[in-house]
């Protein structure tokens, strides 16, 4: 269902101003191998006066070729926020007998479950990300517009350092941390920079540097709750062995391979 959304937003031209960026795009695109649930996208210049509406009429026609009855619509936001929400729904069960016709499993999903996509674009990005462009075959050949692995990158560790997790800390960041790290992935240092001065966490008038960056990162380990952590991103993962290491110490040594990349 992401790919068919991926695909009718392609052919619909909203790559033409947006990137698609986030755990979703890492996992399709590069393979990580927990599920995301959300399609996060960032417009390539700010435009806060942005509406993806215009964008529905050939995205449900997309949607339909492919027998799917959904429901797309825009949430309301009741503050100002940078970031324009939208969603897709349908019936679990239909869409579950429509890929999948030989599964029984779908014989004990209730009939009035509902599974529910949410896209968010971002309308005011932080400056000096990079793009590059992407295509997959399925469900029909088509185009993305991406954000480049190190600027990828640069959006996770801003998430590892920013995040606000209030009482319930999102492991996943660390799970795709230790994914970008064990691909020797370079960090955008320039649009990670951008990325916390815009969120208030680092100030304008200072540079940041790889030491600085693994600093931040280093100090936020320390505050972490490991157990909690792992606990939020066991549903997502299929080896949860993985989690065992997990501790403060054992993401302060990995982050002294951090390397910067430069063009």
């Amino acid at each position: 269902m992401q790919e068919i959304v991926l695909c009718g937003l392609s052919r619909a031209g909203f790559f033409k101003k947006a990137a698609f960026y986030g755990g979703t795009a890492l996992r399709i695109f590069y393979g990580l191998d927990r599920f995301s649930e959300d399609l996060d996208f960032s417009l390539m210049a700010v435009d806060e006066d942005f509406d993806i509406t215009p964008y529905f009429p050939i995205l449900q026609k997309e949607i339909a070729a492919f027998n799917l009855r959904v429901q797309l619509g825009v949430t309301d936001k009741t503050k100002s926020s940078q970031i324009r929400s939208a969603f897709l729904k349908g019936n679990t069960k239909e869409h579950l007998l429509l890929f999948y016709p030989e599964d029984v499993e779908a014989d004990h999903v209730p009939a009035n479950e509902v599974i529910k996509i949410k896209f968010e674009i971002d309308v005011n990005p932080p400056s000096y990300a990079t793009f590059e462009r992407k295509y997959r075959l399925l469900p029909l050949p088509y185009e993305v517009n991406l954000y480049d692995e190190a600027s990828l990158f640069a959006g996770k560790i801003h998430a590892v350092i920013g995040r606000s997790w209030r009482n319930r800390i999102k492991g996943r960041d660390l799970y795709d941390y230790v994914f970008y790290l064990s691909r020797n992935t370079e960090v955008n240092i320039r649009h990670l920079q951008a990325r916390l001065i815009q969120s208030g966490h680092f100030a304008d008038t200072q540079m940041l540097t790889l030491d600085g960056v693994k600093q931040l990162l280093c100090e936020r380990f320390t505050k972490i709750d490991f157990e909690q952590a792992k606990a939020d991103v066991l549903p997502f993962i299929k080896n949860t062995t993985l989690l065992n290491l997990w501790s403060a110490d054992f993401f302060q040594q990995i982050t002294a391979e951090l390397k910067e990349h430069r063009t």
